[in-house]
């Protein structure tokens, strides 16, 4: 694929450094890479930044800083924290009177498919709202414009993970910017969420809760429980009692719990079969009874459904009466026969998702697929349209990354967080950019092998 197709955010088409870079760039010519590569890898195995299952493997982290200038980073924060207000407007009507439904901007039966749609909580109004705490993923196209490519709703996941790679990537790269915006990890607009969730109780008992070390982002949940002083709750510690989520502590005593912060891999309440998950055992009377906060609330995961991906725009006018300042990646709902023509007499220019996927698993991307595959995926398609969504293809741009000792090119993303608390939404100083370290490779996923890199949000001077 010819390199001029690739926005490269750290020099010109000419090879001219972008505005910011320039000093970064001349600070890799005295730097011995390979070391400095090292160094940052021990700083984040010092810290036990981990991703994988198990003891997991430490997270990698290109030390070469990417740069988010602050009139960009100004429009983010505007356009993700409108998004976020529309995403959660939706749930809320998904699981009320559902007048979204009714003016006919997104059929009820592309609700009731979604993967992560929970009947059950029909009617159920968590004080802090449904999904208080949002990670976006945002792609810059060949046109050099970000767009989002994917809302995350069930268990966003990375605040940890910022904070760990700003902290080993600026204690050994040689050079800082005295314009950077310091990193927020955003801690304490956490805390202020769990206050909002728990109603109105003032000093809320507030616990953390995790799959364990099983769990691949098992970091993160030890670091955040740590910095929120919260305890850690696995599975098997929980206990329900008259209605109320309770954890077993050390002791033997049994303590009620008024919000949970789920970050289980384990998210619904009903299995495909429609029986009971633990968490909907442990986690759905008291959700009833109002006895119990859970962020992101079960059945969030409706928003970040593939396909509502594409109607997140039209939820944003419909909501809001706003146009949106940040475009989504085009999304085609499949289920529509005209739509999905055109989409399979264009699939060698477009990336195929399942509707329910996720890490980048399953994903047909129809330029670098044999024709074999692409056989494959539209037979699939054809079959069960509603399963399946079509993307147009962004050619994610790239940013100088060390790679065993080198500085090559690589393709990134960004994830965001929004947190919202009191009416308010905060978009987080505290992005991170990932990045995939396999050469060709758009598969920026940590569970594909992509690393990160710091994320400098500069100030004007």
């Amino acid at each position: 694929m010819p390199t001029s197709l690739y926005y490269d955010e750290a020099v010109d088409p000419a090879g001219r450094p972008r505005p910011g870079y320039a000093a970064l760039l001349d600070a890799l010519d005295t730097a011995q890479l390979a070391e400095l590569q090292r160094r940052v890898c021990e700083a984040m195995q010092r810290m036990g930044a981990t991703f994988g299952d198990g003891e997991g493997q430490v997270f990698p982290v290109c030390p070469i800083p990417r740069l988010i200038h602050a009139n960009e980073w100004a429009l983010l924060q505007r356009g993700l924290a409108q998004r976020a207000r529309a995403l959660n407007a939706f749930i809320a009507d998904v699981y009320g009177d559902r007048e979204i439904v009714r003016a006919g901007v997104i059929g009820g039966q592309l609700i009731a498919e979604a993967d992560h749609y929970e009947p059950a909580m029909a009617g159920i109004c968590p004080p802090g709202g449904f999904a208080p705490i949002i990670g976006f993923d945002l792609v810059r196209g060949s046109d050099g414009r970000l767009r989002v490519l994917e809302d995350n709703l069930r268990t966003p996941s990375g605040f940890a993970y910022s904070a760990a790679v700003r902290h080993a990537a600026e204690s050994q790269f040689p050079l800082s910017d005295r314009r950077r915006v310091p990193l927020d990890p955003a801690f304490e607009s956490l805390r202020m969420v769990f206050h909002e969730a728990a109603g109105g109780t003032e000093e809320p008992r507030v616990a953390l809760l995790s799959d364990g070390p099983a769990n691949s982002a098992w970091f993160e949940h030890r670091a955040l429980a740590r910095r929120l002083g919260v305890s850690i709750a696995t599975p098997e510690r929980l206990r329900l009692e008259s209605g109320r989520l309770c954890m077993l502590l050390p002791s033997g005593e049994l303590q009620p719990l008024d919000v949970v912060y789920r970050r289980t891999d384990e998210d619904r309440l009903h299995d495909e079969r429609g029986w009971p998950t633990w968490l909907g055992e442990m986690l759905l009377e008291p959700l009833q009874r109002g006895l119990l906060s859970v962020l992101n609330a079960p059945g969030s995961g409706v928003a970040d459904d593939k396909l509502v991906h594409a109607y997140v725009e039209d939820m944003i006018r419909f909501y809001l009466a706003q146009e949106p300042l940040i475009e989504s990646v085009r999304t085609y709902d499949l289920t529509r026969r005209n739509t999905l023509t055109k989409v399979l007499g264009r699939l060698g220019e477009l990336v195929i998702k399942p509707r329910s996927g996720s890490g980048g698993d399953g994903v047909v991307i129809g330029a670098k697929a044999s024709p074999e595959e692409r056989a494959r995926i539209a037979a699939a398609v054809r079959a069960a349209p509603n399963r399946f969504v079509a993307q147009e293809t962004v050619n994610l741009s790239r940013l100088p990354t060390v790679v065993d000792g080198r500085v090559e090119p690589r393709h990134v993303d960004l994830r965001v967080f929004s947190l919202s608390s009191s009416g308010r939404t905060v978009v987080l100083p505290a992005p991170l950019t990932r990045v995939a370290l396999r050469d060709g490779s758009m598969i920026v996923n940590s569970s594909k092998g992509g690393g990160a890199k710091d994320t400098w949000i500069i100030a004007a001077d």
